[in-house]
């Protein structure tokens, strides 16, 4: 029922997810995504999609959109505004990077699509008839709606000069394919100018009954025509907001989402006993500041609800100390003295740097991929003042950091990447650090970290050589996708592939092994990627074809079994095809041969594809 109040965050229709590759370390909105391979990002899009939507057969509590469609993944601002932007793209790269997720999205049953402000290959995305009505209405069946990103149809005729007039933007978005325009201007914006292209006959009575259809019944399935009585959607209210299972969930997600980057000598976790009584410092400009752990376009909480790294430690049974040392994230003023002093003082050192959003942000690219301002140099201060006592670096990041020589030195013990914790960072990062129950980490990367800036490409250039784990190249990253340690160490045995010889388009089964050989329960995120031998066009050196997250107790093994559908097999020549061949598969818990590894170990096996090639649309 509506209660008057139009303001964001407020409506029943969501701007999410976003689903964009992570093709680039600098650009802005990667906080926004899944990270930077398609096949996860569809997994995850298809759950977020079923649970903001719901499963009830009348109605939905909330309306999915999938953006950025398509081809979107920066610039934002640097070194080009993405108002203007053209996205050159081979076909190839469209296909097996930028649209699969978009798919998974659609068959997850996503009410809405929001097209997004770069041109694709000249068009304009939302006057793009090829992406929103060849590909995703006759190609994937999609029955929704497309709603333009906000402004994106004026910036059509005001930004790309791909229309002269709004009539004309009216005229060729509408017949290509977008039903819905967000606008910056409600009183003259370019859909108003739909009577008039309906009076001179540029679009048809019935194409405007086309485009109105799926928005009246998106609105009904919302329930907007029914007595509330008969929706059951009706009975939420705010009193599940902020409930104790829903706090608790905060603490549960903000705790799957770290990784372990480094851990020298097992510094963590830290023994509960033996810390009793013990000074800690907790610094740095992420250490106490409550907005400083949320991502852009958060529904920024009660205060009280939010518990920052220095009040969570204060929670132990230990004497805690803070500094900033920096005014803000950007870390433009330092104040040494403050850092040096407090370190000398304690007995262990919780190091909080990042970038926060004021660095990156919806609109605002990095530029390059060091600590902002003095951070770097708060560090070394930080480490020289604790004369080899503990220090523990935490990360409060989107996109990838230069830790370089955080990562390299031995006098920093253990780094701990948090991303945006939100609301429970404090109360998740203080169980983790003492490896409280539930609390042994086991995120992993969903992105490359370059070594350096010689490995990040161009922002503006759209071809996928050279970018994400699936196309790098020979370059060693500081840290590969997928990586992440644990507290515990596993063990992989047994991988088997059923049948080891197929036609194009059987179903492959995969079953291994995996034991927890450490001395905690642990959880781990088995990892299955599949290498095309024999392929007859360019495909990624390998590409995720499996994940799955299984709890593990000390000494005890899982098996874990995943299906590999004839689509992930699929490369695009002209169309989906499904090529004969041999094929490996890698089964652990990380990329096959990394530099930067985790101490289990990787298994490999074959198969081969017999037969002809085939349509994969025929299977």
């Amino acid at each position: 029922m509506s209660i008057g109040n139009y303001d964001d965050h407020t409506g029943l229709s969501c701007f999410s997810p976003v689903i964009n590759i992570m093709r680039h370390p600098l650009w802005g909105r990667n906080q926004e995504t899944y990270g930077e391979d398609p096949y996860l990002s569809g997994i995850l899009a298809a759950a977020f999609v079923k649970g903001l939507q719901g499963d009830h057969p009348r109605y939905i509590k909330t309306n999915a959109g999938c953006k950025h469609f398509d081809v979107h993944g920066g610039p934002e601002n640097v070194p080009v505004s993405r108002f203007s932007f053209d996205a050159k793209v081979e076909e190839r790269d469209w296909r097996m990077t930028f649209l699969p997720q978009f798919q998974a999205c659609v068959e997850a049953g996503t009410y809405s699509v929001m097209c997004s402000y770069n041109r694709v290959n000249g068009i304009p995305a939302c006057a793009n008839e090829k992406l929103l009505t060849n590909i995703l209405r006759k190609e994937w069946g999609f029955e929704g709606y497309v709603v333009s990103d906000e402004g994106a149809l004026e910036f059509i005729m005001m930004e790309h000069k791909y229309t002269s007039s709004f009539l004309e933007t009216a005229i060729v978005s509408v017949n290509s394919g977008c039903n819905l325009e967000l606008a910056f201007n409600l009183l003259d914006n370019v859909f108003m100018k739909i009577k008039d292209a309906v009076t001179y006959g540029n679009i048809t009575i019935e194409t405007v009954k086309q485009r109105l259809y799926p928005l009246f019944y998106t609105r009904m399935r919302l329930g907007e025509f029914d007595p509330p009585g008969m929706n059951p959607y009706s009975a939420l209210d705010l009193s599940s907001v902020q409930s104790q299972e829903h706090r608790d969930l905060a603490v549960e997600a903000a705790i799957k989402s770290f990784v372990l980057l480094k851990n020298l000598k097992d510094t963590l976790p830290l023994d509960f006993r033996s810390i009793k009584g013990k000074k800690f410092g907790v610094i740095g400009p992420f250490a106490n500041d409550p907005k400083g752990l949320f991502g852009d376009y958060e529904p920024y909480p009660d205060p009280q609800y939010v518990i920052t790294p220095r009040d969570g430690i204060a929670e132990l049974p230990v004497q805690v100390s803070f500094a900033a040392g920096c005014g803000d994230a950007k870390c433009e003023t330092y104040f040494p003295d403050e850092i040096k002093e407090l370190v000398q003082s304690v007995d262990i050192t919780v190091v909080c740097l990042g970038t926060g959003v004021t660095v990156e942000s919806e609109g605002i690219d990095r530029k390059n991929l060091s600590l902002p301002g003095f951070q770097s140099t708060l560090l070394s201060d930080a480490v020289a003042s604790a004369a080899g006592r503990p220090v523990i670096l935490l990360l409060f990041n989107a996109g990838p950091l230069d830790i370089s020589w955080a990562k390299e030195s031995e006098d920093v013990h253990a780094i701990l990447e948090c991303f945006f914790p939100a609301q429970a960072a404090g109360t998740a990062i203080t169980k983790v650090l003492i490896g409280a129950q539930e609390a042994n980490p086991a995120g992993r990367l969903p992105a490359t970290w370059p070594a350096s800036m010689e490995q990040v490409p161009a922002m503006e250039n759209y071809t996928m050589q050279g970018r994400t784990y699936r196309y790098y190249g020979s370059q060693v990253p500081l840290y590969p996708f997928g990586y992440g340690l644990s507290y515990t160490m596993f063990h992989y045995s047994n991988l088997e592939v059923n049948p080891s010889l197929l036609h194009p388009c059987d179903t492959l089964l995969l079953s291994v092994n995996v034991k927890n050989t450490g001395l905690r329960m642990g959880v781990e995120v088995v990892q299955v990627y599949m290498s095309w031998w024999t392929a007859s066009v360019p495909v990624p050196h390998w590409q995720l074809v499996g994940v799955q997250r299984v709890t593990i107790p000390v000494g005890s093994s899982v098996k874990v079994s995943i299906k590999i559908l004839p689509r992930q097999r699929a490369v695009w020549t002209d169309n989906w095809i499904l090529e004969p061949g041999e094929f490996a598969i890698y089964a652990g818990g990380q990329q096959p041969y990394q530099i930067t590894s985790v101490p289990s170990n990787v298994l490999q096996a074959t198969f081969i594809v017999v037969g002809t090639s085939r349509p994969l649309s025929i299977c």
